[in-house]
């Protein structure tokens, strides 16, 4: 199935930092179709590097979409039943409003002028699409990592407007250590010379910043058996050893492609916005407690976890389990056992299936 992207245009935003974005586009894609009282949608939620193409096949690149393992006819989150949508988030550099766009005051891109954004802007703009498409409620959210706590906070934000939520491999709010590593990442893209304080729309972007920070965060995608399995210690063929720093190992080698294909497609000013905007975002702000939070929602929820993924380990998912418990909502909970790190939630597709169909048939179910 070949699928195009779709723009929505809107006069305006209003963002948490006290600016408005005027005006605001953003790219979206829709999979299936949305039957007659619109009581089918389901909202899939990107991670960070992720876009609005989630599944079939690009009609601008030919590639299938990030999640098309899960997306599709008879698949986990079936297009026969469901009316499935995916945004590019605010903040973002495929399609939608982000700091590579053109600031309508100056005729030049916005860069580093860009307003700071959070997880409710993106959720906010998110709930704009929606309204328009004529949607009054969805059926379900699900993403995993950050798609997750845009999940959490549709249903803490809007209410009404979820009848339930699959949060995968994510938290209510990062970690020191999440936090870290993303600030690895973001030192790495401003010490580029090249990077020009994010005003380099006009000459090279900062590739070597942004390539070397996509390779400490595939490092955290992945688990040590993951790695092992995949890599080992096999070295690149040569005829000696050599001296210098040259890749020697298939792991180096693996990394730097990845690095190097990641500059391609996400800019470098999109990736700070957004991974500050990860790093910001706690679902409990302005409620006191994560208990107070989730107090608000009506949703019911399913939330999964993986038991080799130590970027966004099980304890978090467990937290958000025990809250939702604590006000003896509608919750189901499954860590899934798997060596591949946080990046199961894109690759462990069957036992992710069986658990979403059912999820999702009781849901509609119990909704009709």
């Amino acid at each position: 199935m070949t699928v195009e992207t779709q723009f929505a245009h809107f006069d305006s935003l209003s963002l948490d930092c006290g600016e408005t974005l005027a005006p605001v586009t953003v790219a979206y894609e829709t999979y299936g179709e949305l039957n007659r009282d619109k009581s089918n949608a389901i909202l899939v939620l990107h991670a960070f590097s992720g876009d609005a193409h989630a599944a079939g096949i690009s009609h601008e690149t030919g590639k299938p979409g990030w999640w098309d393992n899960m997306i599709g006819p008879h698949k986990a989150f079936d297009t026969t039943r469901y009316f499935v949508l995916c945004s590019n988030i605010l903040g973002g550099c495929r399609g939608t409003t982000g700091p590579g766009s053109v600031n309508p005051a100056t005729g030049r891109p916005y860069g580093a002028g860009f307003p700071v954004i959070t997880v409710p802007d993106m959720v906010r703009l998110q709930k704009k699409l929606i309204d328009h498409l004529g949607i009054r409620r969805l059926l379900s959210l699900s993403g995993g990592s950050m798609g997750g706590m845009q999940a959490l906070q549709w249903a803490v934000e809007y209410p009404e407007a979820v009848v339930s939520a699959i949060p995968i491999a994510s938290t209510f709010r990062h970690s020191a250590q999440q936090i870290a590593f993303n600030e690895v990442g973001r030192m790495a893209v401003m010490s580029d010379p090249d990077w020009k304080g994010g005003d380099y729309y006009d000459s090279d972007p900062p590739a070597r910043g942004l390539s070397v920070a996509r390779m400490i965060g595939h490092i955290t995608y992945m688990s040590d058996d993951s790695m092992r399995e995949k890599f080992g210690r096999r070295q690149r063929p040569k005829e000696e050893l050599s001296n210098g720093f040259s890749v020697d190992f298939e792991v180096e080698n693996y990394l730097r492609y990845r690095g190097g294909e990641f500059v391609n497609r996400f800019d470098a000013n999109s990736y700070l916005y957004i991974t500050k905007a990860m790093d910001n975002f706690d679902l409990s702000n302005g409620y006191g407690s994560l208990s107070a939070a989730l107090a608000r929602t009506k949703a019911r929820f399913l939330v999964i976890s993986f038991s080799s993924d130590w970027l966004y380990p099980s304890y978090q998912s467990q937290e958000i389990v025990r809250a939702l418990r604590g006000h003896n909502l509608d919750v189901a909970y499954c860590e899934l056992p798997s060596n591949y790190g946080h990046d199961a939630f894109l690759i462990e597709v069957g036992e992710q299936t069986e658990l979403v169909k059912h999820f999702l048939a009781n849901t509609f179910k119990k909704a009709a």
